[in-house]
């Protein structure tokens, strides 16, 4: 007997894998609201040099504050105080003729900055001073988050097929709350960035167990659905980050807010089942039954466990010294169609869809709900194409259709904002179905005796592309369009690339390396936008 025909007759879907779903659903909010955390955090108000050490001078005098920053600070293009430059000592005859303060000497700002806090009280440019020539620091706490959720990915890949999948969600809780509440309480720059990186760790062992822990209770009639249901939790929390940013409008206590639901998972973390899938795979068939006897009982189904005791699960998955032997990132490259599957990994970033296409005429917060709005459509796309079309050409479709989107953009002009919204809205939902599709068939393609090494690597490597694409924005002056043009092109050579996929779609899950290697020659492709 397969496991397959075993998860059937206890329920593959029902009550028991539901639960599961909505227990997970718990840390898993957290995680759309620290990967898109830095719209919020790292943006930089308005801003201009200080001039205050001139008013304690008395050298401006009675003047109004208008007529103080014509003084003082060189008006830009569109009227508005330079961000970084002042004049090297009050031009005051700008008063009467302002039109000639363009050839006028200029010095970089000697005392700070004032912002405007309309909008945002408090974030990590006013904090930390984060402006003009410092401004690749900004956009580079969240190259050093993703960083972290790089590691982490590589490091509990490994160890949950070690240790197994339950005991490492556990220490991926411990290490995000800690770090990330560490974080909210940063003295400096450099301390905020060590927590960030930490944070990262453990909200990747969140991502890559949960969707994993999903996919292995569920039958194969019924994975398009779990792995989809499981999705639709990143979607929601992304429409509802820009509220919560709105309110906590201070950068310290939204880092604590967004990580607070971390507390209620490591409370209701007791009742996560492990995967009996693990278990049979590594000998541990007491424990195994233990499980499969709970989903039976959950399901209505005790009737077809009686017949099946712990000893006899050692026939339902079939491994060479499986109660020894301790699988490792090796195992990826140790056999011919394993280099395949490791070797062949094409790894592509479609985060700089959402953090990098702007000028769309609207407010942050409002565009960040539109980026989550569009992704609640775009999942029942993504699951009624991995139903009829399959994992392969749903994941080729997307793809295109992703970068398709993206190019058009590049060619409306900046200052027809409604198209330019309207398609670049449509990319997004597009690049998060091709998201949905590649993770779900990532965790189909790896046998389950290297099921989280194998995602940890995919992600791992997806994540070196994600790292990158939030200093992709920053090649906008080299070029304007350039960072589109980037990402278009990423879009579309993956597409072409998934065609070389091998089809998953309503085939049993491999349980272990063997499986792999007698049927079926498995190259992986990972993206994540």
């Amino acid at each position: 007997m397969k496991f397959e025909n075993l998860l059937t007759e206890v329920g593959g879907f029902g009550k028991y894998q539901i639960s599961i779903i909505a227990l997970l659903v718990i840390p898993r909010v957290t995680l759309p609201f620290h990967f898109l955390l830095n719209n919020f955090i790292a943006a930089i108000p308005s801003h201009h040099c200080d001039i205050s050490s001139l008013d304690a001078d008395g050298v401006l005098g009675n003047l109004s504050r208008e007529e103080r920053l014509t003084v003082s600070i060189p008006a830009q293009e569109d009227g508005t105080p330079a961000s970084c430059h002042m004049f090297s000592h009050p031009q005051f005859h700008l008063l009467a003729n302002s039109s000639s303060s363009s050839e006028l000497p200029v010095v970089e700002c000697q005392n700070g900055w004032e912002y405007d806090n309309s909008t945002i009280k408090s974030a990590l440019a006013t904090e930390f001073g984060l402006v003009c020539d410092r401004k690749g620091l900004n956009k580079a706490t969240a190259t050093i988050f993703f960083v972290g959720v790089m590691v982490g990915a590589a490091i509990f890949g490994w160890l949950s097929d070690r240790y197994g999948r339950k005991r490492m969600l556990m220490v991926a809780y411990l290490i995000a709350i800690s770090f990330g509440v560490a974080s909210a309480f940063s003295k400096s720059f450099i301390m905020f960035a060590i927590m960030r990186f930490f944070t990262g760790m453990g909200l990747t062992g969140i991502s890559i167990i949960s969707i994993v822990l999903c996919v292995e209770w569920a039958d194969i009639a019924h994975r398009t659905i779990a792995g989809v249901i499981i999705s639709f939790d990143w979607s929601i929390s992304t429409m509802i980050l820009p509220g919560i940013a709105y309110l906590v409008n201070d950068w310290r206590p939204l880092v604590i807010t967004v990580t607070a639901p971390l507390i209620l998972a490591v409370i209701t973390w007791r009742w996560i089942p492990e995967s009996a899938r693990w278990l049979i795979a590594n000998g541990r068939m007491e424990e195994a039954h233990f499980y499969l006897s709970k989903c039976a009982s959950a399901n209505n189904r005790q009737h077809n466990l009686r017949d099946i005791k712990p000893e006899t699960l050692a026939n339902v998955i079939i491994a060479e010294d499986r109660g020894d032997r301790k699988y490792s990132y090796l195992d990826l490259v140790r056999s011919s169609k394993m280099r395949k599957l490791a070797m062949f990994g094409v790894a592509f970033t479609y985060y700089g869809i959402s953090l990098n296409i702007s000028g769309f005429g609207l407010n942050l917060y409002l565009t960040q709900f539109i980026y989550g709005a569009i992704e609640l459509p775009s999942k029942l796309v993504a699951y009624l194409c991995l139903d009829k079309l399959g994992r392969r050409y749903s994941q080729v479709g997307t793809l295109i259709t992703t970068g398709v989107c993206i190019g058009i953009t590049v060619l409306i002009p900046r200052d027809l904002w409604l198209p330019r919204t309207v398609i670049s809205v449509l990319g997004k939902g597009f690049s998060e179905a091709s998201f949905t599709c590649v993770f779900l068939y990532t965790t189909e393609l790896y046998p389950t005796v290297l099921r989280q090494n194998g995602l940890g690597y995919s992600s791992f490597v997806g994540r070196v592309g994600v790292s990158l694409a939030p200093l992709v924005s920053l090649l906008d002056e080299v070029w304007l369009p350039l960072p589109q043009v980037l990402f278009c092109s990423v879009a579309l050579s993956a597409g072409l690339l998934a065609l070389l996929l091998s089809e998953t779609h309503n085939v049993q899950l491999p349980e272990t390396i063997e499986d792999v290697e007698k049927t079926r020659c498995i190259i992986i492709y990972y993206c994540y936008y």
